[in-house]
């Protein structure tokens, strides 16, 4: 078993587009600009925003941050977004996830121009994915595919088996794997935790990518040899000997699973990096077809 290192390769990644948009500010004497939307102060959210900022700053991409309180009125909120889509100046409008209770997600998500859609949820993204149309692609599904490609593994003619069905990672994930073109042309299964003898599944997949957010869902006996095994899960468990008294963990049982796979993403380390990085990448797509 060999572990994929994520942190490797979105490091490589952030060279390159930290390249072009060094590029993009010297033919168009602005930076690419990322507008980061933040209600309320769930700490993990405010860690989240708090690391894409500080990515952007490495990249050379602007921030602009947009801070507002746990009670935002939904229309204040909608308010925001429709200014940051008339801003000349953004070019990728994110709005950090999950929203405090009382507001309308998918509303908040429609309001956003498909154009500064660089987190590839709007309705027309995912619509444009799906009939194989150049689209801003969800982040973690477009790292995993970079991640897979960049460790010498080409989907094509490969039977993979996507474990998990959100509109984040599971859905595009196999819209993205089964598509023509680079990254794709994988014969895709999609599963997810109510389906039945899952390990029937699983067992033949060529890829496994594990996102159904709970851990222990792929362990002893359900991988096939030398399969590569992508984890996309991030859970905290409790440990009292970590000093946050908890540790985090994947969707895949590693100790049982390590041994048989080929190819594997730690938890953290592997899918986690590439998220933000994907994001970067989509933020400076935006920039170059605005100008």
């Amino acid at each position: 078993m060999t572990l994929i290192d994520g942190k490797k390769i979105a490091a490589e990644i952030r060279a390159e587009i930290a390249a072009g948009a060094a590029a993009f500010r010297e033919r168009t004497g602005r930076a690419p600009g990322l507008a980061v939307v933040l209600a309320g102060e769930n700490p993990a959210s405010v860690s989240y925003v708090t690391a894409k900022e500080r990515a952007c700053a490495e990249a050379g991409i602007r921030s602009f941050p947009v801070r507002l309180p746990a009670d935002v009125p939904q229309e204040t909120l909608l308010a925001e977004v429709a200014r940051l889509d008339v801003d000349p100046e953004v070019d990728g409008i994110l709005v950090q996830l999950p929203l405090p209770k009382g507001l309308d997600e998918q509303a908040v998500i429609r309001a956003i121009a498909p154009e500064k859609d660089v987190d590839g949820f709007h309705p027309v993204s995912l619509g444009r994915l799906l009939v194989g149309l150049d689209t801003f692609v969800p982040c973690t599904p477009a790292g995993i595919v970079e991640l897979l490609l960049r460790s010498g593994v080409d989907p094509a003619g490969k039977h993979a088996v996507v474990v998990g069905r959100s509109n984040i990672v599971g859905k595009p994930l196999a819209a993205l794997l089964s598509r023509k073109g680079r990254g794709g042309n994988a014969t895709v299964t999609l599963c997810h935790t109510a389906t039945p003898d899952l390990g029937a599944f699983t067992r033949e997949a060529d890829i496994l990518v594990v996102a159904a957010g709970r851990p222990g869902t792929v362990g002893a006996g359900m991988v096939k040899p030398g399969a590569v095994v992508i984890d996309v899960g991030v859970n905290r468990v409790p440990d009292a000997t970590k000093p946050r008294g908890y540790r985090l963990v994947g969707d895949v049982d590693h100790e049982a699973v390590d041994p048989v796979a080929s190819l594997v993403t730690p938890v953290p380390g592997g899918v986690g990096p590439m998220t933000i990085t994907m994001l970067l990448a989509n933020t400076l797509k935006a920039a170059r077809a605005r100008a």
